[in-house]
């Protein structure tokens, strides 16, 4: 597979799966709803802004410790 540059402050869609505990498909499916936006890259890899992954992040804790 070939290395893919994401610049810094962006995440590629395996490292939002990551840092979400999830799937790349469930990454895909946050895309699809409207919960996650895409911030550049191309239509099959694309970044996410670092900020919008961490806002989900902590939303998805705070509804966890609820």
């Amino acid at each position: 597979m070939d290395s893919v540059y994401i610049p810094p402050g962006y995440y590629g869609t395996r490292d939002v799966a990551r840092a979400l505990n999830t799937s790349p498909g469930a990454v895909r499916n946050l895309v699809y709803r409207g919960r996650l936006k895409r911030a550049g890259g191309t239509e099959r890899q694309p970044w996410f802004r670092a900020e919008d992954v961490a806002a989900l992040l902590a939303e998805r804790r705070a509804r966890s410790a609820a």
